[in-house]
């Protein structure tokens, strides 16, 4: 189990540091209203926390579709523990959810354990 939850982490933490490719945006309750509610087309968020495994353990699977949507959809991700109140706002009820805002509008989510790669693919092709 140990071994599991260190891959977690490493995968995690390379993520973190894919920031740099501008494949996915790292948003806070500060820039989240210029990012995500005032950007033009596609935006997708993927909403988590430090403290939620699932979450993590997602975050590869999301950067892989940043790459390869790139240029469709502009990806954001949102730690909840640092933007409580802008994420019961947006009406993130779970973790991990993914929603996808078009306009400024969020059109469509996954949450918890329909937050797989699959779904989360098959939301953006139906927008994109």
């Amino acid at each position: 189990m140990t071994q599991i939850f260190d891959l977690v982490s490493v995968a995690f933490t390379e993520c973190n540091n894919f920031e740099g490719g501008k494949k996915m945006l790292a948003v806070d309750k500060d820039t989240f209203q210029t990012e995500v509610l005032q950007g033009e087309g596609y935006v997708l968020v993927d909403y988590w926390s430090e403290s939620c495994e699932p979450c993590k353990a997602l975050m590869p699977s999301i950067m892989e579709l940043a790459e390869k949507y790139e240029g469709s959809v502009r990806f954001c991700k949102l730690e909840t523990t640092k933007a409580r109140r802008l994420a019961i706002k947006e009406k993130v009820m779970g973790l991990p959810t993914i929603a996808i805002y078009k306009d400024g509008a969020k059109i469509d989510e996954v949450t918890k354990d329909d937050a797989t790669m699959a779904n989360i693919e098959a939301m953006i092709k139906k927008y994109v």
